[in-house]
């Protein structure tokens, strides 16, 4: 027996707020699943300031929710350490902006759930017919069946993080190969790294990461080379020409900031070159920030090395 659907226009309201709920109950489950701390409740919250800063009055109004709920909400991204306040230009208002911890989230969001949840809720809603509440049985009969969170989950992800093993050495090198030998030359430093990664980065205590396209397959690495207990240069990052407009590197770099965090690093750098403009600009919205003391002790390494940073987030 259920009353509530019994009951037709009668009780639609409450039909449709148990459907809200149930939606958004799997939903959550799904984010969770993934090991992200901010629930769906956030994600409008994350998505509008994902376009800049905003004051909570502009947050109200781009979400479309009461300013109580705006505030809290908030209140628990910034305990997430997600967002954070900061004084306006007329030193009145605050605004609210992404850390860059909430910038790293947002990549994953926008890549692992925002695109795998729209394909489940397309595969319950494609092909609905008949008048609204005959739709709305049909929603609650494919929940019933199998709920959101298992759907998402089962949608798969345009890209995904794959680990290395000795087969994928070849691939490592053309990656990083193609990369340094378009704007600089390859130098012994990066052939030894390159061509035993086993020894200089893995035996040591490091991870190497691949990004992958279901369409194009493997299109990017990175590694960690643990230079210390604590310490590990981000080191060998590349992605192929072919898969640019993919965020791949953005998706990657999060994802090896996340490795890093896992093994415990609180010391995490790299070396670049100032040719490398736009991988400069995202490592600073992921939270790395220029540092001489870095550039001093370890630009030595690479002869083509004149940007070294510090990760901040």
């Amino acid at each position: 027996m259920d009353v509530i659907a019994d009951g037709a226009e009668t009780f639609l309201g409450s039909r449709l707020k148990r459907l809200a709920e149930r939606m958004q109950g799997g939903a959550s489950r799904f984010v969770g699943s993934l090991g992200l701390e901010a629930q769906p409740t956030h994600m409008g919250l994350l998505a509008a300031l994902d376009r800049g800063p905003l004051t909570v009055g502009q947050l109200v109004e781009a979400v479309g929710t009461s300013q109580p709920g705006v505030t809290r909400g908030v209140g628990q991204l910034i305990e997430m350490g997600l967002v954070e306040s900061a004084r306006g230009t007329d030193q009145r208002s605050k605004m609210m902006r992404l850390t860059p911890q909430g910038a790293a989230a947002m990549v994953r969001i926008k890549l692992q759930v925002w695109p795998r949840l729209e394909q489940a809720v397309k595969g319950i809603t494609d092909g609905l017919s008949g008048g609204f509440l005959d739709q709305v049985a049909a929603i609650e009969a494919a929940l019933a069946e199998k709920p959101l969170d298992v759907r998402a989950a089962e949608a798969g992800s345009p890209l995904r993080i794959r680990e290395y093993d000795p087969a994928l050495q070849p691939v490592f090198y053309d990656i990083n190969a193609e990369w340094i030998s378009t704007m600089f030359k390859l130098e012994p430093a990066d052939r030894e790294v390159l061509e035993d990664p086993q020894t200089h980065i893995l035996d040591g205590g490091g991870a190497i990461l691949f990004v992958e396209s279901p369409a194009l397959g493997i299109i990017g690495t990175c590694a960690l080379r643990k230079t210390g207990p604590r310490s590990a240069e981000l080191t060998k990052m590349g992605v192929r020409a072919a898969a640019r407009g993919l965020k791949a590197g953005e998706f990657l770099l999060g994802a090896t900031i996340e490795r890093a965090k896992a093994m415990r690093i609180d010391d995490l750098y790299l070396l670049t070159n100032a040719k490398c403009g736009p991988a400069i600009h995202l490592y600073e919205k992921l939270g790395f920030e220029h540092d001489g003391e870095v550039m001093a002790k370890y630009a030595g390494r690479y002869q083509r090395c004149d940007v070294a940073m510090q990760y901040r987030g």
